[in-house]
Parts: C-alpha cells; sequence; structure tokens
C-alpha cells in the first residue's frame, strides 16, 4: 500500500510540475492541431481526406507529445541530481519508472484527443470502431513514452535527448505507414518499418477507422505490447548500468 501511496505522490508531482504547466497544455492542443490543419491543407482534398489521415494525425500527435516531454524531464531531473534522490527510495525500480512515465502516457493520450474532437465536426465518426481504436491510443502511449525513457536514460544533456528523439521520431513518420502505404516505400526500406513500433498502432488504427489494416489487429496488438515490455526491460537495465552501478 506503500507503494502505491508513493507512486501516487510521484504522479501527482509530475503532473503538476511539468504537464500541467500553461506552456505545456497549449502545446498538447495546438501541436496537433497544426499537424492535422497541415496535412488536410497539404492533400488538397478537403473534408473527404479527414478519416484517412486522422490515423497518422493521431499517432504523430502521440508521439511527440510523449518522448517530447519524458526525454526532457527525465534528463533534466537526472542533470539536477533530483532524481538520485528517488533513485534512493525503496520504491521498486520498477514502479518508480512507471510512476515517472505515467504522466506523459496520460498527456500521449490526451494529445491524440485533439485532432479527434476536431474530425468529429467535419465527419462522422459512428462507424469508428472504439473498441479497437482506445486500446490502440493506450499502447501507441506507452510505447512512445518508453520510447522517451530509452532516449533520456541513453544521454545525459537534455539537448542531446532532444537531438536524439528527431534521429528517432522524423523517420518513423515516413516509414510507419501514417500517410501513405509502407508497400509504396523502396523494397529495401520496408523491411526497417516493421521494426518500428509505430507501424503497428497506426495499423491498428486504420483498420478501426478506415478497415485498411495490412496485418491481421491480434499481430498488430501483440507486436506493439511486445515493443512496450521490451523498451521498458532496456530502459531499465540501462538505468542499472549508467545510473546505478
Amino acid at each position: 500500500m506503500k507503494n502505491w501511496t508513493a507512486f501516487f505522490n510521484i504522479f501527482l508531482k509530475d503532473i503538476k510540475a511539468y504537464y500541467l504547466k500553461p506552456p505545456n497544455i497549449s502545446w498538447g492542443i495546438i501541436f496537433p492541431f497544426a499537424w492535422t490543419g497541415m496535412f488536410f491543407i497539404r492533400s488538397g482534398q478537403g473534408l473527404d481526406s479527414i478519416q484517412s489521415l486522422l490515423p497518422g494525425v493521431v499517432a504523430i500527435s502521440i508521439l511527440f507529445g510523449t518522448t517530447s516531454m519524458l526525454a526532457v524531464t527525465v534528463t533534466f531531473e537526472k542533470k539536477n541530481a533530483s532524481f538520485d534522490r528517488l533513485l534512493l527510495s525503496p520504491l521498486p525500480l520498477e514502479l518508480l519508472m512507471f510512476a515517472k512515465t505515467s504522466g506523459a502516457i496520460l498527456f500521449g493520450m490526451i494529445n491524440a484527443f485533439v485532432p479527434i474532437g476536431m474530425a468529429s465536426f467535419f465527419t462522422d465518426l459512428s462507424g469508428f470502431r472504439w473498441g479497437y481504436i482506445l486500446p490502440a491510443i493506450l499502447l501507441i502511449a506507452v510505447a512512445s513514452t518508453f520510447l522517451g525513457l530509452f532516449i533520456a536514460v541513453s544521454v545525459s544533456e537534455v539537448f542531446e535527448a532532444q537531438t536524439f528523439s528527431n534521429f528517432i521520431r522524423f523517420p518513423m513518420i515516413f516509414l510507419c505507414g501514417l500517410f501513405f502505404p509502407i508497400s509504396s516505400l523502396p523494397n529495401f526500406l520496408q523491411p526497417l518499418s516493421y521494426l518500428l513500433p509505430l507501424t503497428y498502432g497506426v495499423d491498428i488504427l486504420h483498420g478501426a477507422i478506415r478497415a485498411e489494416n495490412i496485418l491481421p489487429l491480434l499481430i498488430d496488438f501483440m507486436a506493439i505490447s511486445a515493443f512496450c515490455i521490451v523498451l521498458f526491460i532496456i530502459s531499465l537495465r540501462n538505468i542499472y548500468r549508467r545510473w546505478i552501478k
């Protein structure tokens, strides 16, 4: 019970210290809005393009929201030695890191509903398969957050975290089938797409919104869940190796 009380307090502290700050709240609203408007205008297809672009915009909103926040906050706290005090607590490391990442997961999920809310004013959402969309949003947020955690524990400076984040995020935009099919990529790049967790989350969204998934949804869910577990385990090992031992 004491562990979960500590978990809640760490989660609440991060929410107040980072995620409820006006710049971050505005980032969570303006960034998805800007991406949505940019791709709707760029497509030149007007309102007819909303459902085809929505899975990609939702995924990007989650990816950039979670990785930007977590990679910076964890790196900043480690730089200021405030994270070291948490590592000295009797809280199990797994639960501690889950507490540190829960705020980013929640922030990413909220980001996802900004473009969905915008789309609801212009297109009919009644045909969406929400039983797949909601867990997909959760898993994309978890995978993206743990990717941000992996980045944060792999660098020492905040600017390094941002650079490393962009080095990973921008190729994912073009390789994960967000806005054009993976089959349209050159043959030598297509295998890389299936090594990225966002590919499977986006495929679920395409299937749930437009019934155009390229893999069975069960495989998509299993694959992105496996990525979540692997990224979390690798991050924990890096913490043990770099920050504890």
